[in-house]
């Protein structure tokens, strides 16, 4: 390996150069730089002589083998000029520009943002923002539903956040555009070469008049891993996460899974029983991810969380079944940090482990181990990624 560039000091450039040490959603990187900074990190990262941070070596010298491979012709300063040269910058969690929506994905959070055009419009769109995503093979009624919703959001003054693709993507940022609101396109590869290079001249205009980010530098290649990365934080950016069109298994699926991980409400155009494209939507509202959304007023609502269907229907709820948990429902002879999780859990439906943490307050290390005995013990069954109560 050549000799690794010189030191860096500004903790601007080493956010930039841990977003390309790092790949995106490396929880081990966000950890070490969020509890040693990204300079301090950077120059333990150097060190050819170290000491895992928390005490663990396996994991930490398996992370050293990842990431010093590129400290071959690190040059975050250079990267900075290219975004430069292209009117654009990058934003670092310590930037009052930086969105705080995405302290949300905890250890998956990016390094830093680059962006090419308003650099607070990504900040705004958790103020009523919607993520709109869906099938890059979409039907002319995919697309119009998705012009509609769009163009009404947008005209709202809400930021329409999607993924620049082919399909329902390329609609939402149109139709966006047409009433000159705000956007803003997330890409999954560097913003020196827009992807797909068919639609050069879409996001072109995209950064003319909202915004383009990545969370990786000039230069880093778009691949199907970093797609589906990129898809959380289409799902953190935005308030709510409405799927117009889907397959079964497709990319869309996983944005609208990041986004109730997240705890962000996910609507589901419906379609045609018949039509493959619409699989992925009934998929979700047949396994409760999603509620059914059919125009603007209904996503409205959906943003606000409580408008008058959604307060009427937790009236009924609060009437049928108090779903708050009691001290005396939490099974007996748990230990305070197991009884802690149990309580995390929601009283109906599953949660991610995810979510579990972020409710609880503990360490991602101390939940995925209380989960673990609460299986083990009956008081706790998986549900694909998630995991519910089991009734006592």
């Amino acid at each position: 390996m050549a000799e690794p560039t010189a030191d860096v000091e500004d903790p601007r450039l080493a956010a930039v150069a841990w977003a390309r040490l790092a790949e995106p959603g490396d929880e081990l990187a966000v950890g070490l730089v969020a509890a040693l900074g990204p300079v301090a990190a950077l120059a333990w990262l150097r060190r050819e002589a170290w000491d895992p941070p928390a005490g663990e070596r396996e994991p930490w010298e398996r992370a050293r083998a990842r990431w010093r491979p590129r400290l071959d012709g690190l040059d975050p300063a250079r990267e900075l000029a290219q975004i430069t040269r292209l009117g654009g910058t990058v934003l670092h969690p310590a930037d009052r520009r930086w969105p705080r929506a995405f302290d949300d994905l905890g250890p998956r959070a990016p390094q830093c943002l680059w962006v090419r055009g308003d650099p607070e419009l990504a900040a705004h769109a958790i103020e009523g923002g919607v993520a709109i995503v869906g099938a890059r093979a979409a039907t002319p009624y995919g697309e119009h539903v998705a012009f509609e919703l769009a163009a009404a959001l947008a005209g709202d003054g809400r930021v329409v956040v999607s993924g620049g693709a082919y399909g329902i993507d390329a609609v939402a940022h149109r139709a966006s555009l047409a009433v000159n609101g705000p956007t803003v396109a997330v890409m999954a590869g560097g913003l020196d070469r827009f992807y797909p290079t068919g639609h050069t001249e879409l996001l072109t205009r995209v950064a003319r008049e909202g915004a383009v980010v990545s969370e990786l530098g000039p230069g880093s290649a778009p691949s199907r891993s970093r797609f589906l990365t990129r898809n959380r934080l289409i799902a953190a950016l935005a308030a709510a996460c409405v799927v117009v069109e889907a397959g079964w298994r497709s990319g869309t699926m996983s944005t609208a899974q990041h986004a109730a991980r997240l705890l962000r409400p996910v609507g589901a155009v419906p379609g045609p029983v018949t039509s493959a494209s619409s699989a992925g939507c009934h998929r979700l509202l047949r396994e409760q991810l999603a509620v059914c959304v059919t125009d603007a007023e209904e996503v409205r609502e959906l943003v606000a969380e409580l408008g008058p269907a959604a307060t009427a229907g937790m009236e009924r709820d609060r009437e049928r079944d108090d779903s708050a948990v009691r001290l005396d429902d939490v099974p007996p002879g748990l230990a305070p940090r197991e009884a802690l999780v149990w309580e995390a859990l929601p009283a109906r439906g599953a949660a991610h482990p995810d979510s579990v943490v972020r409710v609880c307050g503990l360490a991602h290390g101390e939940v995925l181990a209380a989960l673990g005995l609460l299986e083990l013990r009956g008081h706790a069954v998986r549900d694909g990624d998630r995991v519910r109560r089991v009734a006592r």
